[in-house]
């Protein structure tokens, strides 16, 4: 019904959903084939990415009937006028993408359960406006009584007879809208007016509870793929957890998705929820709030991201509590952390200005008038300020301005004993390591590291009698070693809040958050903050003259800290006195590392003669090491490997180095293929449509369609070093409509871009 118009026109449609059905690969003449918009077919994570940022019409299509309403009343019984195509413009107008429309079903459904046709034609006319607008359309069940019931537990069969109901017509009924209409299946299953309805109580029935919610959606599911559809493989289906919660990574960890490439997690956060809707200070967001914040992010990003699961956070906010600044300050980081971990966010807004029960003034848009309210809308702002601000990557992973430290190897501190062992918070008995003694003046002035693997762990501490129970989060997780550190200051803060003296502290326990497997804890020396960790590696070169000789040295100085991995490979250096190779990058990126090797035991013997350079538009860079100082040694030199310490552009606009993946090409003493041959995905000679095909068959499914690592290597065309995208897709086909030639690669997304224009 309506296909998304964008400036990039591609020669054939290369879904991911598309190329996977063929079985062979047959084309026609350019000339002969009609040039069509690519756009309408997205990957699930090409889709949540084109969201970007989006908002609720809260308390509206989801009021359910108060007095003296009934039928398309329904929309208005909460106090909010009816949604008009001006609403749907300002929000629009404001930079949201995305429109989530919670609906509620049960009472426009005749007793057979068919819903009433006047509100399937109001939905679809909201729905209509937001298409118009180019937006994407968020579609639920929302306030069913018939789903949050306090028999949740042991009420499937029947819930599970009216989804299935509710989802069939609802997919008949918008069966021709594209993929910018998601369905979401549910909003926040649980079992209402129980006492475990927002949180696993101990007697939870949390096993049964989390069996519930997935047979649900694979119900949902089901249905909806069952419906007949120009889109029904394609759309986008969103799944909550139970009750949707986006701060109990146990929660989120029980959320089993069906096996579907285009299905979505969908998680809400109204966080730190102290700050944000509870009794905490809201007269600031303090760095303990941010902190709160960004565990809760990240464990969202690691339980569903960084297991290739598109998430959509479907509600956010913070409530007015005429604290505007904290607020602006709350949004900037939250959209922040949410834009670089690459999940949209939805932010509910239900116009609820001066509500006796300010913990629910979400109040952004006047609907009365379809502008935003002065101090709101300065919140908005600071969300949109974050989306256009380029320093902060769509799916980076690393929130920039976060503090970094450095601390020694966890090896160098004092052990404590029997923390070892796989926990889980959702399982009694299982929640933490054994109880141990330990005296706060064992680990004044210092940290506590603990090293694992699973959910970010917490500590737990007691007094002689086990009481005063104080749990701390860490303050940093070094993410690449999976270390956490817990700061002296803070454990003492927090006991002296709760049980004064920090004399009477006695034991610690680890606490898993959802799994969590601990390796290692210690106490160590306390962290040092990097200044600025994103700094580039500096070069300082110094003359000195003396006995008619004069000696240039250079010192290449790398931040401890600095975030790109280091890569090594093991080299052969011959009597030349010279080793020559060569790097792939990104085009303008500085790279830089040594030769490194040992001649003793001790760490002083361990040596390394420093090389740097800077990727030409070629995407490579020779480099040649002078290693005079190697063969004086040779024979005690042992260990010899080539380490590539950095690779980075420099953005003089926010004084931070951008880090950009870079590799080795392959080394003539491997006696390996070298010869790349850019945009030759499939091998076979030829640069054409087949390899743009092949390379979206792959990241679609990488397991059927697998590429070789020479494979790879050719079809990595643009930015080169970032690994296999669409882009390399979509470049390609330039070579097919000889638009640019083979010999142009590899090319920079800027240089891409330039062409989509």
């Amino acid at each position: 019904m309506f296909n998304k118009s964008k400036n990039i026109r591609r020669i054939v449609s290369i879904s991911a959903a598309a190329v996977c059905m063929m079985s062979a690969l047959n084309f026609a003449p350019l000339n002969d084939r009609e040039i069509v918009d690519a756009a309408d077919v997205m990957t699930a994570f090409e889709i949540t990415q084109d969201m970007k940022i989006g908002w609720n019409y809260g308390n509206s299509l989801d009021a359910t009937s108060g007095k003296g309403h009934a039928g398309l009343e329904t929309e208005t019984a909460w106090g909010n006028p009816a949604c008009t195509k001006e609403t749907i413009k300002a929000v629009k107008d404001k930079g949201f993408n995305t429109v989530r429309l919670p609906t509620t079903w049960y009472q426009h459904m005749s007793e057979d359960g068919t819903i009433d046709a006047e509100w399937f034609a109001r939905v679809r006319e909201i729905i209509d406006w937001c298409y118009e607008e180019d937006m994407y359309v968020i579609l639920n069940v929302h306030h069913e009584e018939w789903i949050n019931r306090p028999d949740f537990d042991t009420a499937y069969d029947e819930i599970s007879v009216k989804l299935k109901n509710t989802w069939k017509q609802i997919a008949t009924e918008f069966k021709d809208y594209d993929q910018h209409l998601i369905f979401e299946g549910m909003n926040e299953p649980r079992a209402a007016g129980t006492e475990y309805e927002w949180w696993l109580a101990p007697n939870a029935p949390k096993e049964k509870l989390f069996e519930v919610v997935n047979k649900l959606n694979k119900d949902f599911v089901d249905t909806v793929r069952s419906i007949e559809s120009p889109y029904k493989n394609t759309r986008l289906l969103s799944c909550p957890p139970y009750c949707a919660s986006g701060s109990d990574i146990n929660m989120m960890a029980a959320l089993e998705l069906p096996d579907d490439p285009y299905v979505a997690a969908s998680v809400h956060a109204y966080s730190p929820y102290n700050f944000c809707m509870g009794d905490g200070d809201h007269s600031t967001f303090s760095e303990t709030y941010a902190t709160e914040l960004e565990g809760i992010l990240k464990n969202i990003r690691k339980t569903f991201i960084d297991n290739n699961i598109p998430v959509i956070l479907g509600e956010f906010s913070a409530s007015n509590y005429n604290n505007t600044e904290a607020r602006c300050e709350w949004a900037t980081t939250y959209v922040s952390l949410a834009k670089s971990y690459g999940f949209p966010c939805v932010l509910w807004d239900n116009d609820a200005r001066g509500n006796s029960d300010q913990s629910e003034a979400h109040d952004y848009l006047n609907r009365d008038t379809n502008t935003w309210y002065e101090d709101s809308g300065q919140v908005v702002d600071a969300m949109m300020a974050v989306l256009a601000d380029d320093s902060v990557v769509w799916g980076g992973k690393d929130f920039t301005t976060a503090k970094q430290y450095t601390h020694k190897d966890i090896s160098t501190g004092k052990e404590i004993v029997n923390t070892a062992g796989s926990y889980d918070s959702g399982v009694d008995g299982k929640e933490g390591s054994p109880a141990q003694i330990i005296k706060f003046s064992e680990f004044e002035g210092k940290d506590i590291a603990v090293k694992y693997t699973g959910g970010d762990p917490e500590l737990a501490f007691m007094d002689a009698d086990w009481g005063g129970w104080t749990t701390v989060k860490p303050y940093y997780i070094d993410e690449k070693n999976g270390i956490a550190y817990f700061s002296a200051d803070d454990i003492k803060a927090a006991w002296e809040a709760n049980n004064g003296s920090v004399s009477s502290l006695n034991s610690v326990i680890i606490r898993a958050n959802g799994k969590t497997t601990v390796e290692k804890a210690a106490i160590v020396d306390k962290g040092v903050l990097v200044d600025k960790p994103d700094k580039p590696i500096t070069t300082t070169t110094t003359t000195a003259s003396g006995s008619n000789q004069t000696t240039t040295t250079t010192t290449t100085a790398v931040p401890d800290d600095f975030k790109f991995e280091t890569i090594k490979e093991t080299i052969k250096v011959d009597d030349s006195g010279k080793y020559t190779f060569t790097v792939k990058g990104v085009s303008g990126a500085s790279v830089g590392g040594a030769i490194c090797y040992s001649v003793g035991p001790a760490e002083e013997d361990w040596k390394h003669i420093d090389w740097k350079g800077t990727v030409g538009k070629d995407g490579t860079v020779e480099i040649t090491v002078d290693t005079s100082e190697l063969l004086a040694e040779k024979d005690k030199a042992t260990g010899i490997e080539n380490q590539m310490w950095w690779s980075n552009v420099w953005n003089n606009t926010t004084e931070t180095a951008i880090d950009k993946p870079a590799s080795f090409a392959d080394s003539s003493q491997s006696g390996e293929d070298t010869d790349i041959k850019y945009g030759d995905a499939d091998e076979s000679g030829e640069v054409n449509i087949n390899d743009a095909v092949l390379i979206m068959q792959s990241i679609a499914n990488p397991d059927k369609y697998k590429l070789t690592e020479k494979g790879k290597a050719n079809a990595d065309v643009v930015d080169n070093g970032n690994g296999i995208t669409n882009s390399d897709a979509l470049a390609i086909q330039y070579i097919e409509s000889k638009t640019i030639l083979v010999s142009d690669f590899p090319l920079t997304s800027i240089q891409l871009e330039q062409l989509n224009k």
